[in-house]
């Protein structure tokens, strides 16, 4: 099948079958994942090997367009409403996750640790899929807003991928390489500061440039979308000598355009949320794409039983970073349940080991992709059901409305900023 009859399948059955998931208050990721699996190679084989050849980097593109949009609508001034908390929820849980891989992956999945380190690094990520979309919600209509949960956890999720993106790089470096290398204790923190400082610094000039040059907002998105991937290379090129990280560089970028300028940062946020509705497809559609299902039938029952005993660890690691906030305990409850859904990393990561060629690489991807079918559904089940009842609303007469707007443009321009 050529490049285009098979992406045209891949859209309208994700299309569809989201939809379908939507309509019975799933979330749609799912179907598209289902949707993978059913055309993927072990099943259908109705994805053209050009399409899968390219996966990983459309995977890439989809965590680099949520990313961004996180930042676009992060708020530091909110955030230091909750600085220890915010600060810890952006590396204890996940830390205390991977510990958990670790350990259960040694005793019951019968892995190596390094292997079972590097199973824990894919799996402790929360998914910006499912978590920024419902914080944003919570933000319009100001429910937590008082005590700035929703960025305390938009923020604190977006850094705990980030922690473990660079942590599963450099675990899988060491495996591949065959020795343990004591430089990963300072290269996350380096790559992480150097990250912020890049993103910050050529935010601060896209906010100069556009504020002195008009241009539509379409323009402003290719603008953005080309320093991100700019920021990819840089990794890639500067990697083995200086740690540097690309997903906080993206995310530290959207947050200096939301610091300098709000307005803009509001206007390219709702056209980073159209391009997510394409990105979406291609990444949970990819990674279904992967999954051996006979493989995945003989030993989800031991894998199931790791992730559920893991996904309670991580909720107390939650727990120690907001003992002793402000936060109350029905705040606290519900900072716990919203740290639980997986998707996005998984889908982004899941598949990497295998291609690694790791002899752990098909359990990895097994349970990355188990992770996102239990825990996105149970996760977005969890934020729906339980935010009213557990966060306050805001105080003021009215809910927050959405950031200013500018009147509508002529056609064929975008307002001036």
């Amino acid at each position: 099948m050529d490049f285009l009859t098979s992406l045209a399948i891949i859209c309208l059955s994700a299309l569809l079958l989201g939809s379908i998931c939507s309509k019975i208050k799933l979330p749609p990721l799912l179907g598209m994942l289902i949707v993978g699996i059913i055309m993927g190679p072990y099943l259908l084989d109705l994805i053209a090997p050009s399409i899968l050849n390219i996966s990983a980097d459309l995977r890439k593109l989809a965590l680099i367009i949520i990313l961004t949009r996180a930042g676009l609508n992060l708020n530091l001034k909110d955030l230091k409403k909750n600085g220890r908390s915010a600060v810890l929820l952006c590396f204890l849980p996940a830390s205390a996750e991977i510990l958990a891989y670790t350990l259960f992956g040694f005793l019951f999945l019968k892995l190596a640790v390094p292997d079972a380190a590097i199973l824990g690094c894919v799996m402790a990520a929360v998914s910006p899929a499912v978590v920024v979309p419902r914080m944003l919600r919570l933000k319009e209509t100001g429910y937590g807003t008082d005590k700035g949960i929703p960025d305390m956890i938009m923020t604190g999720a977006s850094a705990d991928d980030v922690f473990v993106i660079v942590l599963f790089t450099s675990l899988t470096a060491m495996a591949t390489g065959g020795t343990f290398s004591w430089n990963i204790v300072w290269q996350v923190p380096v790559s992480i500061l150097l990250g912020i400082a890049a993103g910050c610094l050529v935010g601060f000039l896209f906010v100069w440039f556009v504020k002195k040059i008009h241009m539509r907002d379409s323009v402003k998105v290719i603008l953005i979308l080309s320093i991100a991937f700019l920021f990819v290379a840089l990794e890639k090129a500067i990697g083995d000598y200086v740690p540097f990280s690309d997903l906080i560089a993206v995310i530290s970028f959207g947050a200096m355009i939301f610091a300098r300028h709000e307005i803009c940062a509001a206007r390219l946020s709702q056209k980073f949320s159209k391009l997510w509705v394409f990105a979406e497809i291609l990444l949970f559609v990819l990674v279904g794409a992967e999954v051996d299902l006979r493989y995945a039938a003989q030993s989800s029952g031991p894998i199931v039983c790791v992730i559920f005993l893991a996904l309670i660890v991580r909720m107390f690691g939650v727990y120690l970073c907001v003992i002793g906030s402000r936060l109350n305990a029905k705040e606290r409850l519900f900072c716990m349940l919203a740290y639980s859904p997986k998707a996005t990393v998984q889908a982004a990561i899941g598949a990497l080991p295998l291609a690694m060629g790791l002899s752990s690489g098909q359990i990895i991807l097994t349970a990355a992709v188990l992770a996102i079918l239990i825990t996105a559904p149970l996760g977005a089940f969890a934020i729906d059901l339980s935010y009213k009842k557990l966060l306050a609303r805001r105080t003021d007469d009215a809910p927050p409305s959405p950031p200013p707007q500018l009147p509508p443009p002529a056609e064929g321009t975008d307002p001036p900023l």
